[in-house]
C-alpha cells in the first residue's frame, strides 16, 4: 500500500473537514435567526415537562408563546407559584397568588363496591374501548372504569390503580389536567387542594337504581344539604355538590351521609 497516497487522502479529508466547518460557522452567523433573551429565561422558569397542559406543544412552545404575548403567564400549573412568580418577574407583570388545585377522583367504585356487568377480557385494555362495549364493566355508567388510561399519561407518576380504580398522591399531582382530558368518563376534577370535603360521587341515576349499583353511590337523599350550617351543599341532578369556598371543613356532612359518599382527606 503506498504511504503517500494514505498521507495525502488523510490531508485532503482533513482540509475538506476544516473548509466545511468554515462554511458552516459563517452560515451559522450568517443566517441566524435573532432569539429573544426572554425566551432562554421563560423556558428556564417553567416546569419543563413538556405536558401541554398549558394548550401549547410543549414548554417550548409556551415560551415563545408568553414572549410574544399570546398566552399568559399563569398556564404553567406544573410550576406553581414560583414558576409564576418567576414569569412575572421576566415579562415585567404582576403575580397573583394562585390557588393550589390537585386532581381528585370523584368515584369510590373498587372492587367489591361497584356491581360488575361484566368481566372486560378485550384485546384492547383500555377505559375508551371498555366503556363503548354496552355502557362499560360495571353496572355504574358514571363511575372510574380502573383500566389506567389516566396513569398512562401521568408524567408525574402520582396515579395508580388499586382494587379496581385509581388513586392520586396529592404529593405528587401538579394538577396539569392531562388525567382530566384523557378519562373517558370525566370522574377526575381539578379542585382547591384546600377542599379537604368531597362529594366522592357522579352517579346522577335516580337514587334507587344509583344506590343499586354502587354501595357508595350519593342517593340524593339531602341529610348533607341539612346539616350544613353555611349554605355550601346543594343536590342537582341527584348529586350533592359542596361549594369549596364556604365550605369549613367542620365535617357535618360527613357524618350524616348514609353511604359515606363523602369523604373529608386529613
Amino acid at each position: 500500500m503506498d504511504v503517500n497516497a494514505i498521507v495525502y487522502a488523510a490531508v485532503v479529508l482533513g482540509g475538506l473537514g476544516v473548509l466545511f466547518g468554515a462554511i458552516l460557522t459563517f452560515a451559522d452567523k450568517k443566517f441566524a435567526v435573532p432569539v429573544d433573551e426572554r425566551f432562554v429565561l421563560v423556558r428556564e422558569a417553567v416546569a419543563g415537562a413538556n405536558c401541554g397542559a398549558c394548550g401549547y406543544p410543549g414548554c417550548d412552545g409556551y415560551a415563545n408563546a408568553v414572549v410574544k404575548g399570546k398566552a399568559g403567564i399563569e398556564l404553567c400549573t406544573p410550576g406553581g407559584q414560583k414558576t409564576l412568580d418567576a414569569l412575572a418577574n421576566i415579562m415585567g407583570k404582576e403575580s397573583a397568588q394562585t390557588e393550589v388545585q390537585v386532581a381528585r377522583v370523584l368515584c369510590q367504585g373498587e372492587t367489591g363496591v361497584v356491581k360488575p356487568r361484566y368481566d372486560y377480557a378485550g384485546p384492547h385494555q383500555t377505559c375508551h374501548t371498555a366503556v363503548s362495549l354496552a355502557g362499560g364493566p360495571s353496572m355504574c355508567v358514571w363511575g372510574c372504569v380502573g383500566l389506567g388510561d389516566c396513569v398512562k399519561v401521568c408524567r408525574f407518576d402520582a396515579m395508580k390503580i388499586e382494587n379496581g380504580i385509581v388513586v392520586i398522591d396529592e404529593n405528587k399531582c401538579t394538577a396539569c389536567g392531562m388525567c382530566v382530558m384523557e378519562c373517558p368518563r370525566s370522574v377526575i376534577k381539578l379542585l382547591p387542594k384546600a377542599a379537604r370535603v368531597t362529594v366522592r360521587c357522579q352517579n346522577q341515576a335516580a337514587p334507587r337504581d344509583a344506590k343499586e349499583s354502587c354501595d357508595r353511590a350519593c342517593i340524593a337523599c339531602r341529610r348533607c344539604v341539612k346539616a350544613c350550617q353555611f349554605d355550601a351543599i346543594h343536590v342537582n341532578d341527584n348529586i350533592a355538590l359542596i361549594d369549596p369556598h364556604k365550605c369549613t371543613l367542620c365535617g357535618e356532612c360527613v357524618k350524616v351521609c348514609p353511604t359515606n359518599a363523602i369523604e373529608q382527606l386529613a
